[in-house]
């Protein structure tokens, strides 16, 4: 088994100083977020110039708020439905579970809408958009997150994949 440390460093190594700087501040943002094997990130982020860093904020905090959010002990007791269903003996748990399920496909629905880049059951429009990467003061980079919805279940916190919503 190939030591992570080393890889990093051959290949830190093999970069010219502003790409080197680039992938050394990348791997301290990455580590503040928890991710501990980000070399595959950073590479893609350093010589494919995409933008991973975004992409990894943007889906984690899709997961967090929007689907793992309602895991929260009072966001299901906020909806009057879900007060009537436990009042009529429904599980706690298959509640969140369902609500987490229909949240995580209309995230990923979502996804893939701003991924197509245009509506595609609509002719004659012409009305397209991108998804991109800004820096500070919103200004935008000219790097387009393409392919969100592909990469959604794989940035699932709990390591799962989602797997836990189907159940």
């Amino acid at each position: 088994m190939s030591d992570p440390q080393a890889a990093w460093q051959k290949w830190l190594n093999s970069l010219d100083m502003p790409r080197k700087a680039a992938a050394e501040s990348l791997r301290a943002q990455f580590s503040t977020l928890g991710v501990a094997n980000s070399l595959d990130l950073i590479k893609s982020e350093v010589m494919e110039d995409l933008p991973q860093l975004a992409r990894f904020v943007l889906l984690r905090s899709l997961w967090h708020g929007a689907i793992d959010g309602w895991t929260e002990s009072d966001s299901l007791d906020q909806l009057p439905a879900a007060q009537r269903l436990r009042a009529a003996g429904a599980d706690k748990e298959d509640l969140v579970r369902l609500v987490r399920a229909v949240a995580y496909e209309a995230v990923f629905a979502t996804l893939y809408g701003l991924d197509a880049g245009g509506d595609v059951n609509v002719s004659g429009v012409q009305a397209n958009w991108v998804v991109m990467e800004s820096c500070e003061g919103d200004s935008p980079t000219g790097r387009a997150m393409s392919g969100l919805h592909e990469d959604l279940l794989s940035l699932d916190p709990s390591g799962g994949e989602g797997a836990d919503l189907w159940q």
